[in-house]
């Protein structure tokens, strides 16, 4: 009870306030307030006084908020109210077990408010309290039973602590409650239904679901659902002559879906290759467009069976005109054999077509149109370039070109092929060819984005972007607004290859600002999903938040961000100044004069860019005024801006690194990566206990990695040498390094894993590198062991040659290593004529430059081509 009560004229106020609140108007509440407070008798009315606090935080004014809750909150600590305000402040500002304990305080006050309990919940689930939201909901239900939401949240609980058979009883209670006709179609309950179907299925009762979905199936809405689970069911009840009428019957709705086939192979337990085969001959006949039972066949025949099951399915692919068939294709090159035999046949296919435009010259079928020639040869395209042939996959898609010059698809792959033989400059010149076909098409436009970001060209990348993005705004903000994570990630390793590091942290930072937002949105859904009875997607929710940070997009941005400032406390940024002056002490007349010169350019064009800067942003400010005012009541306010020179010049590069560290750590513990990068943070921290996890783990998923050997080697070498260890560390230290490496010292360790993987390339950079870091001596030897380019040797790529390339410059095989360097190249280049990293030195990119609007400029557009 508050300790002081309002006479019925401010009392009336008070609840206008709450009103208001309630209604976000927040002004008229804030004039309420101050008719209460202005009495010099309820100066220091607590309530009231907490009440301003939170309309005041609504307004943004966070630190005036905060003092005005805790000074009504001091002023009345019996107050339910006040606890109650103070725990939404604290909510506001992303402390939410701060204010659950509020809530907890407020509710010793008053124990069966309604308000403060659903506000508790709703925290206690979005921070996985599972125990406490449990109790809850308990309360709630006692104190709202004839609610449907209180016995679904008490239901959920005890789902979620995986208690299932509890929660199926409090579910099937609640049913009882539920007056419906058996023929009426009612949605919410259909929801109910399956979702008690799902609990029973988790908790392992798999007789009882089957039971349970064959009672009520007339009442459920999801007719496909029912079908799917029954046959799922079925399967494990052991019933295979029943599941495979199902998986039939679905594979009739549609025979396009993989994982009926194996549904039905699981119910058919095929015994043999003709037995499996003949599962997919049978559906040839029901389903004789499909493309899916002639493709699947091929995942287990081999030899003539495989070739002739191939050469069915690529006809009717290429007669079609399907682009996507080396796709559905690809995860069959790992095999050799069925490679060399694909290869073959659409060889043969292109020289009939050519000859008698049939596929092979005993058809005795009509003639094929001209574009399946076209087709074959796209296809041809595709597969010289996955297997590393690219002048001939180059060939055949400039002759596809040259036949058909206005085939979009046709450009997209010549990128793809420029891209992987590593010139990604000519790659982003062709997908920007590919995108001025058709301006109208947002997945080209984005393609062409990404290739430009590869290629470092940011500005040209916005400018693409900016076609499909929303007017007066720039196409950065609104790409950053629309969550797109796809162009910040490429953003953000444009910005770090050309050494931006504060722009590419930026970019990191939006989006693990975009992973928070992501979680926090889930309060939009604890209640909306009871009211609606939409459970199992609400379930399915809750559990993908809980791993939401394995997502490729947060990872990619993670590791960027953890690179960056390893780079960052290895060599910080010092003040541009500083450096120029010490340039210009050591230049003659002429250069200085010269240096002036291009520093008054740049000054200029800075000036002028700044200029257009400035003007875009005021026209954005006057379209985003009128947005600001109608959302003035937004909750906590502005965001702290992200400052790219700030962000770059961090007092402690390694704990912002940890940041990033900590959600990989504990959601992608198997990616050898992630382990791995805890180690270099580690070491530069010098943490031993924590490097020796790091690598312990990363161990247990790949012994042989080239870069774990590097760390191995170099943990082996600093814990022998550091002295001023505690005893406990020392003790443990020594147990593990003679599990890890036995009797053996770091050279000898570095020796023995050379000759383990003498025949991998990898492996070899990496036991070079670590040869020159124990013995600095021993450079000569470590650059011949790291630049053979033997064909026996494998792991030979364009990638693993640029890394050897970088450390013979860098000086990571040993000082004064340039001629070595440039021969290294030389050969490289021989290997990949088009790579742009294996240049000569003189080089110079030519070819077109890609305009604003889209389209290549005037210009042969394959001189490069044909120079190699």
């Amino acid at each position: 009870m508050p300790s002081v009560i309002l006479p019925p004229k401010e009392n009336a106020l008070f609840k206008r306030i709450l009103r208001c609140y309630e209604h976000k108007q927040y002004r008229n509440g804030l004039k309420f307030c101050k008719q209460i407070l202005s009495n010099p008798k309820f100066a220091e009315h607590g309530e009231t006084l907490a009440m301003k606090g939170l309309t005041l935080n609504c307004l943004g004014k966070k630190e005036d908020a905060y003092e005005l809750v805790r000074r009504g909150l001091r002023n009345d600590l019996k107050s339910h109210v006040c606890w109650h305000v103070y725990g939404l402040l604290q909510r506001s500002d992303k402390k939410y077990d701060e204010a659950i304990k509020c809530y907890r305080n407020a509710l010793k006050w008053d124990k069966d408010n309604l308000q403060i309990l659903r506000d508790l919940s709703l925290l206690q689930i979005q921070m996985r309290d599972l125990e406490g939201y449990r109790e809850t909901r308990y309360q709630l239900l006692q104190l709202r039973p004839a609610q449907r939401a209180s016995w679904i949240g008490y239901a959920v609980a005890y789902h979620l602590l995986e208690d299932f058979e509890m929660a199926a009883k409090i579910v099937e209670e609640f049913r009882k409650t539920q007056q419906t006709s058996p023929d009426k179609v009612d949605y919410e309950y259909s929801e109910l239904l399956l979702y008690q179907n799902q609990i029973l299925r988790e908790a392992g009762l798999h007789k009882e679901a089957l039971d349970h979905l064959n009672n009520y199936e007339k009442q459920m809405c999801d007719k496909l659902a029912v079908e799917e689970t029954r046959g799922e069911l079925l399967l494990k009840l052991e019933r295979p002559e029943e599941a495979s009428e199902i998986y039939r019957r679905l594979l009739e709705r549609n025979p396009e879906n993989w994982a009926y086939y194996q549904g039905l192979e699981k119910a058919l337990k095929p015994g043999s290759i003709e037995e499996h085969h003949k599962i997919y001959e049978e559906s040839w006949v029901k389903f004789p467009r499909g493309l899916v039972p002639r493709r699947l066949p091929l995942n287990f025949l081999t030899g003539e069976k495989f070739q002739e099951c191939l050469d069915s399915y690529l006809r009717m692919n290429f007669t079609k005109g399907c682009p996507p068939v080396f796709t559905t294709l690809k995860s069959l090159y790992t095999d050799r054999e069925k490679v060399t035999i694909i290869e073959e046949l659409v060889l043969g296919y292109e020289n009939c077509l050519k000859s008698s435009r049939l596929f092979s010259e005993n058809d005795d079928g009509k003639e094929e149109p001209p574009t399946t020639l076209l087709w074959v040869q796209y296809f041809l395209a595709q597969h010289f370039d996955f297997i590393g042939k690219a002048g001939l996959a180059l060939e055949y898609i400039n002759t596809a070109i040259d036949s058909t010059p206005t085939l979009i698809e046709l450009f997209l792959v010549k990128a793809k092929i420029y891209k992987h033989a590593g010139n990604i400059k000519e790659a982003a010149r062709w997908m920007d060819e590919a995108q001025a076909l058709d301006t109208a098409d947002r997945f080209i436009n984005s393609k062409c984005a990404k290739y430009m970001l590869k290629a470092g060209l940011v500005k040209e990348a916005e400018e693409m972007c900016s076609k499909f993005t929303r007017e007066g705004t720039s196409a950065v903000e609104n790409l950053n607004e629309m969550q797109c994570m796809w162009f910040q990630t490429e953003c953000a390793l444009a910005y770090k290859a050309m050494n931006m590091f504060g722009e590419a942290l930026k970019k990191c930072h939006e989006i693990e600002r975009h992973f928070v937002e992501i979680t926090d949105d889930q309060f939009d859904f604890h209640t909306y999903c009871m009211r609606k009875m939409t459970l199992r997607s609400y379930v399915d929710l809750l559990k993908l938040e809980d791993i939401l940070r394995q997502h490729p997009f947060y990872y990619k941005a993670a590791r960027t961000a953890i690179q960056i400032y390893l780079a960052l406390h290895d060599k910080p940024l010092t003040d541009d100044n500083k450096e120029s002056q010490a340039d210009a002490e050591n230049l003659t007349d002429k250069e200085l004069k010269k240096l002036r010169n291009k520093q008054r350019r740049a000054q200029k064009k800075a000036q002028l860019e700044e200029e257009k800067k400035n003007a875009e942003k005021e026209k954005q400010l006057k379209n985003q005024k009128k947005k600001k005012e109608e959302d003035d009541e937004e909750i906590g306010g502005p965001k702290e801006e992200l400052i790219p020179d700030k962000l770059a010049k961090p007092e402690n590069p390694l704990e912002e690194a940890v940041k990033f560290l900590i959600p990989l750590k504990n959601l992608v513990r198997n990616k050898i990566e992630t382990h791995l990068l805890a180690f270099e943070i580690y070491f530069r921290k010098e943490k031993y206990l924590l490097m020796l996890q790091s690598i312990k783990r990363a161990v247990a998923i790949e012994p042989s990695n080239p870069w774990l050997h590097q760390c191995l080697v170099r943990f082996f070498k600093k814990a022998s040498e550091s002295a001023d260890l505690a005893e406990a560390v020392r003790t443990v230290l020594k147990q593990e390094i003679s599990r890890l490496f036995g009797d053996s010292n770091p050279q000898s360790f570095n020796k023995n894993y050379l000759s383990r993987h003498s025949n991998c390339i990898p492996h070899r950079l990496a036991a070079a590198k670590m040869m020159v870091y124990l013995e600095p001596s021993s450079d000569k030897m470590a650059c011949e062991i790291a630049t053979a380019l033997a064909e026996s040797l494998s792991g030979r790529s364009i990638q693993i040659c640029s890394e050897v390339l970088e450390a013979l410059r860098s000086g990571q095989l040993g000082e004064g290593q340039q001629k070595a360097a440039e021969a290294y190249r030389a050969t490289c280049h021989k290997i990949y004529p088009y790579s742009l990293a294996f240049m000569p030195p003189g080089y110079q990119d030519n070819s077109t430059t890609i305009s604003a609007n889209g389209d290549l400029s005037a210009g042969e557009h394959d001189d490069l081509a044909h120079e190699m």
